[in-house]
């Protein structure tokens, strides 16, 4: 079998922990394992991690190890009885910053305290991953609450993810959580990558080498991957470039801060950017999110891999469809025939040196 030369980061999950599944994927072309600290505890990783040694060693297949951090998050809060509510097209909500109350249909509690100060009548708060989009109607900076619109009617369960967008959130890139997972998890087990999520501006960057330094009283050789998952990280991109070891176009986060149509665009400006630059770039996302639960791949997933690879990307992610799909190996074993095909036309020398004529003089 023969690999593509883009890479292939898998996420490991529950499907895809056992040394024998890890062996497969590891044929198949895994080339970086991504751990989602999002998920599980550092006694769950670590295990899957031993496997993973393990694995390396029965079939001599390398493969990279990259720490994904949870980094900072809005999430909504408790409900009374602990059970969903139903929001109805056209009814007010009130969104609290007292995320101890418990909320119900009429009133919801987001952990974010900023809120009534960063946004403003029009704004959006979209919530489950735009599932549910409330528009502002009026702020009320002293009692801590914003009174809003649904616009859609849709179930709200507990603890479901937030996003502003257009919003430059006040939050710290790097959390308590993640300084303890890097310095507590990632630098002893000596990782390769972190994955550094809603990286903003260059500071950010900063900020997670120092705090490594620290810890180790020495320079870090772990190389940081920004993920670019909202506007003020779109803004700052070329600034986040010089500093980063590599970017990460995560369409995730980035769909829910930016007009769906835009995606593509934004996707091409950076991985043209970071070609020319010299540094690797991951396109990640919903790729074969289909072989969640399909063997094979829709049409428009297969078509959006291989203009990744043409567009110039380094490496492709899978995220569910390997952490909890069905058809972790399948997933992989395609990716890596999609990539195949699609770097078969391109002329690598040529491009070459088209980079070279953008590239400074010594």
């Amino acid at each position: 079998q023969s690999f593509p030369k883009t890479k292939i980061i898998c996420t490991l999950g529950p499907k895809s922990r056992t040394v024998e599944v890890l062996e497969e994927l590891l044929c198949a072309g895994m080339s970086v394992a991504r751990f989602n600290f999002s998920h599980g505890t550092h006694d769950y990783h670590q295990e899957t991690l031993d496997n993973l040694h393990k694995a390396m060693v029965n079939t001599r297949c390398m493969c990279a190890v990259m720490l994904d951090t949870k980094g900072p998050e809005i999430r909504t809060g408790f409900l009374k009885d602990g059970n969903p509510v139903k929001l109805v097209a056209g009814q007010e909500v009130t969104v609290t910053t007292d995320y101890e109350l418990k909320g119900d249909s009429s009133t919801i509690a987001l952990s974010y305290k900023s809120l009534p100060r960063d946004v403003h009548p029009g704004s959006q708060i979209l919530i489950a991953d735009g599932s549910i989009v409330l528009e502002v109607l009026s702020c009320d900076l002293e009692g801590g609450t914003v009174q809003c619109r649904c616009t859609n009617s849709a179930t709200l369960g507990e603890r479901k993810n937030c996003n502003l967008p257009g919003v430059n959130v006040d939050l710290p890139t790097l959390t308590e959580k993640d300084v303890k997972d890097i310095l507590e998890w990632g630098v002893p087990n000596d990782i390769d990558f972190i994955a550094a999520s809603f990286v903003r501006k260059p500071e950010d960057l900063d900020n997670i080498r120092r705090c490594i330094q620290e810890r180790t009283g020495q320079p870090t050789d772990i190389k940081i991957i920004s993920k670019i998952e909202n506007q003020e990280g779109l803004v700052n991109f070329d600034a986040i470039l010089k500093k980063t070891d590599a970017i990460m176009v995560a369409r995730g986060d980035l769909g829910m801060e930016i007009p769906t149509e835009q995606i593509f665009l934004a996707q091409k400006v950076m991985i043209q950017k970071c070609n020319r630059a010299g540094k690797p770039v991951v396109t990640a996302t919903q790729m074969l999110e289909s072989m969640v639960k399909s063997p094979t791949p829709t049409r428009a997933e297969a078509t959006d891999v291989a203009n990744a690879v043409i567009d110039g990307t380094d490496c492709v992610m899978l995220s569910g469809e390997t952490a909890a799909g069905n058809f972790p190996v399948k997933a992989v074993t395609v990716m890596g025939k999609i990539c195949c095909e699609a770097e078969s036309y391109l002329d690598y020398y040529s491009l070459f040196k088209d980079i070279i004529k953008f590239s400074p003089a010594a």
